[in-house]
């Protein structure tokens, strides 16, 4: 299973083409608009969120509401793009008209992909490295990740997330999984504690008065997801490499961790390796799961925990440093409308890349043609855990 996005931030669409979903899964449109939604929501959103409408259109791949076992094609349609549709069009322009262009970018943003993006591909103009190193491009990815889980839903594999910290304010540290999933979204923070929260809006607030911006940390939840998932025999078909592989691909997100992460290190092994447990109703399981799921590159039949670290937007409305690449004078960097806090979003983002490494682990892991195929065979990996 894989994917490819194309498409800029301002440009007319964001497409999608994903290979290799079973045929016969049963997709609705407003399954995959429903996540999409949720990716614009969240409290510190800029005011772009308030002009996209995001809703996808497929297509391919899919007929009367059902896959086909071929590509499946989804456009999502930028309507911001009436606007910049001299700026952003495939149509050729004078050099007097690119001489004049507006919005034309050549102070780089510390932090961003614009000055060495402009140093790689040649580009004058930072403006052709930032429309597509934008996390705009995050929507086309929480498409390919609800058609993900529309399939693990199929397979009885439940996957959500929430916000854990904001400017370094935290939410409790875990909830049973009753409790979590029944208050993902009571609030514009994603965080269960409604006094959390409001802190966590003040804290976005003052940076947003400030011009500055803020980062914070996340958490995806897998479960009921099958015993050997990944492997331990190559370092790439690790389960929990190839997740933190898409995790820190995500716009700004700067780390990874599994289950209680970097906080193993202050512990002795006998407080952090989780005893391992059997009855005849569920087989193997563990006594705790201080690390998320996943032992030796595999998943291990608890729930997996992925965390991850979202730094600081590094659009500015009170800009830093930076050197015009004309000139090579000192300057502010640019200023482009921006969000001050996306770590609400960004929580979703987190959990459809999660969802579509799961989804593309369990299709190599059980090849299969069809849906039907691919349930029976996670049913006797499952009975498998009981009987072995």
């Amino acid at each position: 299973m894989r994917y490819l996005t194309s498409g800029e931030s301002h440009g007319p669409q964001l497409t999608v083409i994903v290979e290799g979903v079973p045929a016969n899964l049963e997709v609705k449109v407003e399954d995959i608009n429903k996540e999409m939604f949720k990716r614009q929501g969240g409290y510190g959103r800029g005011r772009r969120m308030q002009i996209e409408k995001d809703t996808v259109e497929i297509v391919s791949g899919v007929r009367n509401g059902y896959t086909l076992g071929s590509p499946i094609t989804m456009v999502v349609t930028n309507d911001d793009f009436t606007h910049w549709r001299k700026i952003m069009g495939a149509a050729p322009i004078s050099d007097e008209e690119r001489e004049n262009m507006k919005r034309t970018i050549t102070k780089p943003r510390p932090g961003h992909a614009d000055l060495v993006g402009g140093m790689k591909y040649n580009h004058r103009d930072l403006r052709n490295v930032l429309e597509r190193s934008s996390a705009r491009e995050t929507a086309a990815r929480v498409a390919v990740g609800a058609l993900c889980k529309v399939l693990l839903e199929q397979l009885d594999i439940e996957i959500y997330s929430r916000v854990v910290e904001i400017g370094g304010i935290k939410d409790k540290d875990f909830y049973d999984s009753e409790t979590f999933k029944a208050n993902l979204d009571r609030n514009d923070v994603r965080v269960i504690d409604d006094g959390i929260a409001q802190a966590m809006r003040d804290k976005i607030d003052e940076a947003k008065n400030d011009g500055d911006s803020i980062g914070g940390v996340v958490q995806v939840v897998v479960e009921n997801m099958p015993v050997g998932v990944g492997s331990y025999v190559h370092y790439d078909r690790k389960l929990d490499g190839r997740i933190a592989q898409g995790v820190v691909s995500i716009n700004a997100f700067k780390g990874v961790s599994f289950g209680e992460g970097f906080k193993a290190a202050e512990k002795p092994g006998s407080e952090i390796q989780d005893e391992i447990l059997y009855n005849t109703e569920l087989g193997y399981y563990r006594g705790s799961n201080h690390l998320g799921g996943l032992e030796g590159g595999m998943s291990n039949g608890m729930p997996i925990i992925v965390n991850g670290v979202m730094k600081p937007i590094p659009t500015l409305y009170k800009p830093l440093n930076s050197v015009d690449i004309n000139t090579k004078e000192d300057f502010k960097a640019t200023i482009e409308r921006s969000d001050s806090c996306a770590v609400p979003a960004a929580s979703i983002v987190c959990e459809h890349v999660v969802a579509f490494e799961i989804a593309k682990a369990l299709l190599e892991e059980f090849q299969s043609n069809h849906i039907e195929q691919l349930k029976q065979q996670i049913i006797e990996r499952r009975q498998l855990n009981i009987e072995f």
